[in-house]
């Protein structure tokens, strides 16, 4: 099973969170095998870290519990809030796999649209734009634990202009929220 998480910092956490660099990566050295993608959230200078991004293949609830709760900077409270979702991998291919490289550019973006309730969009159902995938480093669906319920889209990918990414996502009615993130690759440097 495919599980999506993006823990969010706390303020005033960067310190702590450069402390915890190397704790952080050989936590997930421990899950390098079915990672799909992942990395730093960032604020507008790209430089300050605001989140962090997982996709990863794990057995089951129980092990994602683990990986969200037992990962090091949880446990030191650098997030404030993790959001865990189970995942439907649209794309088929990992970050490693992604044509544009890991170089560092501006314009690498998270965009984290939830879902409006069932009951409040008549398409009920799934949403996703046309995306140009040569762009695209993630493209998954968010579900529910069990898998039933879909709750929104994740995509992670080279925009020059990510505000018409969300223009798009906001154009098929069936987004609530839409997040827009600059977003980095992740991983031992």
């Amino acid at each position: 099973m495919d599980y999506f998480f993006y823990c969010r910092d706390r303020d005033g956490v960067g310190d702590l969170r450069r402390r915890l660099v190397e704790e952080h990566w050989s936590f997930m050295d421990r899950f390098a095998a079915g990672m799909i993608a992942r990395g730093p959230t960032l604020a507008a200078d790209l430089e300050t870290g605001t989140g962090s991004v997982h996709i990863v293949e794990l057995p089951g609830p129980e092990a994602a519990r683990v990986f969200a709760f037992e990962e090091p900077n949880y446990r030191a409270g650098v997030y404030r809030e993790v959001l865990v979702r189970r995942y439907t991998d649209l794309l088929g291919r990992t970050m490693w796999d992604f044509p544009g490289g890991p170089d560092e550019k501006p314009g690498r973006h998270l965009i984290l649209a939830h879902a409006k309730p069932l009951t409040d969009w008549p398409g009920a159902g799934r949403a996703e734009p046309p995306l140009d995938r040569d762009r695209l480093i993630a493209f998954g669906r968010l579900l529910s634990e069990d898998g039933e319920d879909w709750e929104g889209t994740a995509v992670i990918g080279d925009f020059p202009d990510p505000e018409a990414i969300r223009a798009l996502f906001a154009a098929t009615g069936a987004y609530d929220r839409i997040e827009v993130h600059p977003w980095t690759f992740g991983g031992r440097r």
